[in-house]
């Protein structure tokens, strides 16, 4: 019954969009507002040509960019994707929902580290109101496409307001791209005949079942949430988009014809989810957001750079991530936004744009801010100067139990295995190479102090000495 409460709109929320569904006479302004939320998995900044690929071709994710606008200092509320998707769907930070890591986490670090982890949370809980379910009980037809990753039975998206679920488990990536997936049990409440199945390259796939949503939805407000499995390992990419690739020249940083082709499918999506939006007359009012749940990944798949690090990390590398949006009518084409933003941010974003209220059964501390000030004037300021993130895990990327803190151009970084704090100034060493914790002591000590009284107010869990690696040393 709570539950049930929690997604009871005000009433003229309700009549408005009910008066919308299937009226011809409304004129566009009056319609309620659709969303379509791209989420890209490990997509790193500098991954798509609009961010500076001279590789990659996403001339579709361009052409959003082109039209709406760019953020150059976006983060991911996390380096690891599960506590980001959980952000996204709550407003708030991971270290207050206490998930703050991929689900179930790297077992080998409760062995081999100095440090454990908490026991922390290995689902999305029910008590908060998720975005779907706000919008759900104000009428919205809620969409989940793709990747979920937020936990199993009893907490699929269908769990948490989504009225479609189309290959959401709690599974974080397919065994394999090409069908039938390796056999992978991927959840498909499918809206293609098996003929319109059979041989689908995954991304195709999806993209498939979105644009068939989207057509049976056209004449009710919709919130569709593609959650994009790529361009997660493993790394394989459409043959023919390979080959393309492998002919043409390198690039200077990104060289991956198997990644690139992977991209270039995710650009190709977004190209044919916009294409049915103008087919079925509602582009003009569906608010785009594009972006990614972590920074990308090194080695052998692409690069981060001018960013040190990369997923599973603390640099820059690690959460900062490209982000794209596009509110017709309100956006102005080609804008970039240089304000600092968070995951968090499109929860009450989205929000306040299609006219919904979140959470009105009990106070859910919601974190993110609305951006619908810097849409509208991308000089706007924004009422925060601090974001913040926490890591209490090691991972397989050499990630280590860490929080941040970015105050203004300044970023510090506090580790919990030996207390160290680092020091960055991140407008004149965007790559975080020259630490300035022993130059600046007074701002260092301040921003310390800062840090530790966010995670006071949002009841972070902390890292725990391991006992078993202080015995193996002894």
């Amino acid at each position: 019954m709570v539950r049930l409460l929690q997604r009871v709109c005000c009433f003229s929320v309700v009549l408005l969009i009910t008066l919308g569904r299937g009226t011809p006479n409304l004129t566009a302004a009056e319609r309620p507002w659709n969303v379509v939320f791209f989420l890209v998995d490990d997509l790193g900044w500098t991954d798509l040509a609009c961010y500076g690929s001279d590789y990659y071709q996403t001339p579709h994710i361009d052409r959003l960019a082109s039209e709406g606008m760019k953020f150059t200092q976006n983060y991911a509320a996390c380096n690891a994707c599960s506590p980001t998707r959980g952000a996204l769907m709550t407003g708030m930070y991971p270290a207050r929902t206490h998930l703050t890591d991929w689900i179930p986490g790297w077992a080998k670090q409760y062995r081999d580290f100095p440090l454990k982890p908490p026991v922390w949370q290995q689902h999305l809980a029910q008590k908060y109101t998720t975005l779907p379910e706000a919008l759900q009980g104000a009428g919205y037809k809620t969409l989940h496409v793709g990747k979920w990753h937020l936990g199993g039975p009893g907490n699929l998206p269908e769990d948490h307001g989504f009225d479609v679920n189309i290959s959401g488990t709690n599974r974080g990536l397919p065994r394999s791209y090409h069908f039938p997936y390796g056999g992978d049990a991927l959840k498909w409440d499918s809206r293609l005949t098996e003929e319109q199945r059979a041989g689908r390259y995954l991304t195709d796939r999806l993209t498939d079942e979105a644009v068939t949503l989207i057509r049976e939805q056209q004449d009710n407000p919709f919130f569709l949430y593609y959650a994009f499995y790529s361009v997660h390992a493993p790394i394989q990419g459409r043959p023919d988009l390979v080959q393309k690739f492998k002919e043409q020249p390198r690039g200077t940083h990104h060289h991956n014809p198997e990644y690139a082709a992977m991209v270039h499918s995710v650009d190709t999506a977004v190209g044919r989810v916009r294409v049915q939006l103008e087919q079925s007359g509602i582009a003009d009012r569906t608010l785009i957001v594009f972006t990614s749940d972590n920074g990308g990944v090194c080695r052998k798949t692409s690069s981060n750079l001018p960013l040190r690090g990369e997923k599973g990390q603390h640099w820059e590398g690690g959460t900062r991530v490209p982000v794209i949006v596009l509110w017709p009518g309100v956006t102005r084409p080609g804008t970039v936004c240089q304000t600092p933003t968070i995951t968090m941010d499109f929860y009450p974003t989205i929000l306040e744009i299609t006219g919904v209220q979140g959470n009105t059964a009990h106070n859910q501390n919601v974190d993110g801010i609305s951006l619908v000030p810097v849409l509208k004037n991308p000089q706007a300021a924004l009422n925060r100067d601090a974001l913040y993130w926490h890591y209490p895990h090691y991972n397989v990327f050499i990630g280590v139990p860490y929080s941040a803190v970015r105050v203004g151009d300044h970023k510090l970084i506090h580790y919990y295995e030996d207390g160290r704090n680092e020091l960055y100034n991140l407008t004149e060493d965007l790559g975080e190479t020259r630490d300035l914790s022993a130059e600046q002591p007074e701002l260092t000590s301040r921003l310390y102090q800062r840090l530790q009284t966010h995670l006071k107010q949002v009841g972070a869990q902390m890292p725990l000495r391991n006992p078993t690696f202080k015995a193996s040393k002894q």
